[in-house]
């Protein structure tokens, strides 16, 4: 047992000292070392250039024009005297009607030191009373000047014990597309009230129709109650009378619109020295293109014996600048006239058949003829002449007509109007008079054709 015990020792070992052998002498040991490789980035080269933005420009300061014209605005308020009629009151014994006041509010610019205040026609249209707030409070009655209906122009004067703060007019002209501008007026009875915005367009157009909207569109907010107040730039001068707003719900809600201040200086002048505003005219119909092709003022045709024909302009030719100002529609046009008086010299740039020339025109006064709403015709009176060459003492003399009738018989401009219903008439007013005061009446009208005929249309 002893032997079997020790031979097993010996074996085991035997057998540890041949396997320490073997891993010394011939398996060699193996070192595993761990290694961290960063990634290679690939560099491609491009030809982007970076702009290099200068960081020392300043912000638009507002301050100094808003301290110059929250001063010169106020708060306009206007009372009105309505009478108003209760049909079934004379069934009870009662007077059916009664007296009551109606206040409307806006805003307006004073533009003078003794008093003077632009503001909206609208504003004050049928007021029996005006009384005006200035930014310290101070209340003052106001009297008006005169108006002009069209342009929605109103001049108001106050007497104040003391010089009154005031905007200078700016050139209106001047004021470019994304340039920034402040509103300043009294919405919702909010006094001096101040809001930011850009000029967004000009020569705006609101009713499409080509007639007399010219204005300024701007992002500035205006509400109910800026009527009247002011449209400045950061010099803090006057660039146009904030005055319409485009809104579906009678608030803000995009854009504003201002009369430019040199129609609104033109309007003023002209209800200061003649108590109404003279309209000037170059003496020509324009052709309006529908389809929005032409860039200017195509002539559709000139009056006979106008400053536009004695200058040399001739239809069909395109009016691209007046001033050196660029004339791309109508409005643009009809706001550069506006601006002007009769008399004045422009320079009208034309195009004729792709060449570019420079006349100079002397504007003419625009005379309002007696217009009948009932036939749509535009009368004057008779001149010497007329009255030689057809025996006549008077009569009205069809200037112009949109009268479908009279079209389709080719009766127009030219033919004389004599009688009516057996009166005769002497002058264009007294023809309108009859016309459009017997508006429901039947007419047997008698006129003279240029060539000397009689002739009679039944209405």
């Amino acid at each position: 047992m002893k032997k079997i015990l020790k031979t097993l020792g010996v074996a085991v070992l035997g057998g540890v000292i041949a396997l320490a052998g073997y891993k010394t002498i011939i398996e060699k040991p193996q070192v595993v070392v761990e290694k961290s490789i960063d990634p290679t980035i690939e560099t491609i080269r491009a030809n982007y250039t970076p702009t290099i933005i200068n960081s020392s420009s300043t912000p638009t300061d507002f301050t100094e024009a808003a301290e110059k014209t929250v001063n010169a605005v106020v708060h306009v308020k206007n009372t009105a005297l309505k009478t108003q009629q209760n049909p079934y009151a004379q069934f009870f014994g009662r007077n059916g009607t009664r007296k009551f006041e109606q206040v409307g509010t806006g805003s307006g610019v004073i533009i003078s030191p003794d008093g003077y205040i632009v503001t909206n026609n609208h504003v004050i249209e049928g007021a029996n009373e005006i009384e005006v707030t200035l930014n310290n409070r101070k209340k003052l009655k106001a009297v008006l000047i005169g108006a002009d209906k069209n342009n929605d122009i109103a001049l108001l004067k106050v007497n104040a014990d003391e010089e009154l703060p005031n905007l200078p007019f700016g050139n209106s002209d001047n004021a470019k597309i994304g340039e920034w501008v402040l509103a300043v007026g009294n919405p919702y009875n909010l006094t001096s009230t101040v809001t930011a915005g850009i000029v967004s367009a000009k020569g705006r157009d609101l009713d499409g129709n080509n007639i007399t909207e010219t204005f300024i569109q701007t992002d500035a907010a205006v509400n109910p109650g800026n009527s009247g107040g002011a449209l400045v730039n950061t010099r803090g001068e006057l660039v146009g009378i904030n005055t319409a707003i485009s809104s579906k719900t009678g608030s803000f809600i995009g854009y504003s619109f201002a009369v430019p201040s040199n129609i609104a200086k033109k309007i003023v002048d002209d209800l200061l020295e003649f108590g109404t505003v003279q309209q000037a005219l170059i003496g020509f119909r324009p052709y309006f293109d529908k389809e929005g092709v032409i860039d200017g003022v195509k002539i559709g045709s000139i009056d006979k014996d106008s400053q536009a024909l004695k200058a040399g302009l001739r239809e069909g030719d395109v009016i691209t600048k007046i001033n050196n100002i660029k004339i791309s529609k109508f409005s643009d046009l009809k706001g550069q006239l506006t601006a002007k008086r009769p008399g004045e010299l422009i320079n009208v740039t034309i195009d004729r058949d792709g060449e570019e020339l420079l006349k100079v025109v002397k504007l003419t006064k625009l005379i309002k003829l007696p217009f009948s709403t009932f036939l749509e015709t535009e009368f004057e009176d008779l001149d010497n002449n007329d009255r030689r060459k057809f025996k006549i003492e008077g009569g009205a003399k069809i200037k112009r007509t949109q009268n479908k009738a009279f079209l389709q018989f080719k009766v127009g401009e030219g033919y004389i109007l004599t009688r009516i219903n057996d009166k005769k008439i002497t002058t264009a007013a007294e023809a309108v008079k009859v016309l459009d005061s017997n508006y429901n009446k039947r007419f047997l009208i008698e006129m003279i054709s240029p060539s000397g005929q009689i002739e009679r249309f039944r209405y």
